[in-house]
């Protein structure tokens, strides 16, 4: 184990903070924003002590202190005595985690100090410029030439800062994100994952200057139709809201352009809000066979913004899931957001179509985003692909379901998840977890959640991977966790064959649900090492994930009626540190249908010939 990483583990403090300072609300729709990139070379410190944020007494440095890391580390004069200095020595690439950037840090858990120097002219006087983080794993505190603008823990979800016009400077411009990636019991998520925690500043960094009254976000979608009826086309029914920020007490509108719908309407604003409600002309659904998107412009007073919107209902109705009043069947893959081949947290729109184009090839129409909402591109790259998306918060596993204040940050990260994509067509489940422990504490934890997703987005369906009674004395396996009777989608994960028993115990299991709702597999799979050949009844090799794979498609077709889908776990093999065989795993979990190395195993033809089929079936 190397020494830093040691060093790590020995310095584990609780979290100490600075006096609160929330973020800003959230600007959505960045790509369209006039935008200034702080993505590239920054420099670094590794600090896990914490010396730049703590003296020697471990108490938190004053503001002015010199020694604190955000404060300059140039001399004034010979004798001005300097313990921190950046350098271009010592530099990491934004975006992305630092574990795969440098040998040093495969294991790191603790706290590096990031810097980027840079200028900035404003474009339009009288703007407001805001600082904007796609994500930063885990807790970032950020300080720009010395002034603190806030703090935010949650490692996958985007936040930003109004910055002050008297902090920004035209030159010479320091900027200084402190990153800690340590896991404690009283996050999201806790300390124990099947996951690499990859530390750093891992998604698009960027100042974004809009003018002072400008559309902070703005939502569409069609209005739900009676259940279980498709959408109206010709006439349909538009409905959403646009949310303004600045000009209280001016009297304001929005204009809303849909030109592929021959749409252009104009909206008052009430309290920083306009409420849209519309008719279209012909309107083309967005589907995974015709993934249709509108151009839309939003316009309030000097601020224009564009997106790509496609049109679609989806609900949950009886024990089916329809797609635009259609019974869908969900050929589905899980995805980790890395790179297999580089052993990298996945960022860019590069690795999104490296991923998504072999779900493609898989001939899948679903992506479960596991175990944590994945970056922009992917959701964005979706909504062009005909992919349909589940997205999910990391409440993982055994966390303080006691505890409000674990509470609040999942609430806050689902909030987050959920205002960044409201607006991708793709996206038709929100995930609240997967795999908590049944308790009273943490049904009524999650049951509270799902109220707060429904409260902000009633237009999808909500769920989780539950638990599974192997145990109900029916001579049958039963999803009978109390969970479900608050999720719209019933969903489990399964591992037969893989964890107890031999593959071939799938052709004596039968199933049972407890709930009149559809019913989803969004888990099962072996481990395999790429490149390993044997007979099937060898582990770790090729043969027996084949094996594997052709009992578990074989008992699908004897599923219950509601059944509706399944994403196997998983696309490609990653990095765990819980996965220590060192013959087969070295740290990496290999149950992916592709390898580290970026080839198909055998499986994944088995899960092809079977979608192709259910594509046939459901044509």
């Amino acid at each position: 184990m190397n020494r830093i990483y040691t060093l790590a583990i020995a310095c584990c403090f609780l979290f100490l903070h600075h006096p609160a300072v929330a973020q800003t609300d959230l600007i959505t729709n960045i790509s369209a924003r006039q935008a200034f990139s702080l993505n590239g070379q920054w420099q670094y410190i590794v600090d896990p002590y914490e010396t730049g944020f703590y003296d020697y007494r471990f108490k938190e440095r004053r503001k002015s202190d010199p020694e604190a890391y955000w404060n300059t580390d140039v001399q004034r004069n010979k004798l001005d005595r300097k313990e921190h200095g950046f350098n271009d020595r010592y530099t990491l690439q934004v975006p992305g985690d630092w574990n795969s950037q440098k040998p040093e840090f495969l294991y790191y858990e603790g706290t590096i100090w990031y810097k980027k120097s840079f200028d900035y002219a404003r474009k339009s006087r009288g703007s407001k410029v805001y600082l904007y983080f796609g994500a930063v794993n885990y807790k970032a505190d950020v300080y720009l030439n010395g002034t603190k603008l806030g703090s935010h823990k949650g490692g996958f979800t985007p936040f930003n800062f109004l910055v002050a016009d008297s902090i920004l400077r035209e030159n010479g411009n320091r900027l200084v994100v402190k990153v800690d990636n340590r896991r404690f019991k009283d996050e999201v998520p806790t300390l124990n994952t099947d996951w690499w925690n990859y530390g750093g500043i891992t998604r698009d960094v960027s100042l974004i200057e809009v003018p002072p009254v400008f559309i902070r976000d703005f939502a569409l979608k069609l209005q739900k139709p009676a259940p279980g009826r498709a959408p109206r086309t010709k006439n349909a029914d538009i409905e959403g809201w646009v949310d303004i920020e600045g000009g209280t007490g001016v009297q304001q509108r929005v204009q809303l352009e849909i030109p592929g719908l021959k749409v252009k309407s104009v909206f008052p604003v009430v309290n920083g809000r306009a409420q849209i409600r519309l008719k279209a002309g012909s309107l083309q659904l967005w589907s995974p066979e015709s993934p249709k998107l509108y151009d839309v412009y939003v316009t309030a007073g000097n601020d224009r913004v564009k997106d790509k919107i496609g049109f679609r209902t989806v609900e949950a109705f009886g024990k089916k899931v329809l797609l635009n009043g259609k019974p869908l069947f969900m050929r589905g893959i899980s995805i980790h957001e890395q790179i297999p081949e580089d052993g990298r947290r996945a960022y860019s729109r590069d690795d999104a179509e490296k991923l998504l184009s072999w779900a493609r090839e898989m001939n899948c129409n679903m992506v479960r985003l596991a175990h944590y909402p994945h970056n922009e591109n992917m959701t964005r790259l979706a909504d062009s692909l005909g992919l349909l998306v589940w997205s999910e918060i990391p409440v993982y596993w055994t966390i303080e379901f006691g505890n409000a204040e674990v509470f609040d940050k999942a609430k806050t990260q689902l909030h987050e998840m959920i205002t960044r994509d409201h607006n991708r067509a793709s996206v038709i489940i929100w995930s609240v977890g997967n795999e908590t422990p049944i308790s009273d504490m943490r049904t009524e934890f999650m049951r509270k959640l799902i109220a707060a997703a429904k409260q902000q987005d009633d237009s999808r369906l909500i769920s989780a991977a539950l638990e599974v009674n192997y145990n109900s004395g029916k001579n049958i396996n039963m999803i009978d966790d109390p969970l479900g009777k608050y999720v719209d989608l019933v969903a489990f994960n399964e591992y037969l064959g893989w964890y107890g028993g031999s593959p071939d115990k799938c052709r004596t299991t039968n199933w049972g649900v407890e709930y009149d709702k559809p019913l989803f597999i969004s888990e099962t799979g072996a481990g395999a090492r790429g490149g390993v050949h044997a007979d099937s009844l060898t582990l770790w090799s090729e043969e027996f994930q084949e094996w594997f794979y052709k009992e578990q498609t074989a008992m699908l077709k004897r599923m219950p009626e509601n059944f509706c889908g399944i994403s196997p776990w998983i696309l490609a093999d990653f990095r765990s540190p819980k996965r220590n065989n060192m013959n087969y795993q070295e740290g990496w979990n290999r149950k992916g249908l592709i390898s580290q190395e970026g080839k198909k195993k055998k499986a994944f033809f088995v899960m092809k010939s079977y979608y192709d089929e259910m594509e046939r079936k459901y044509k």
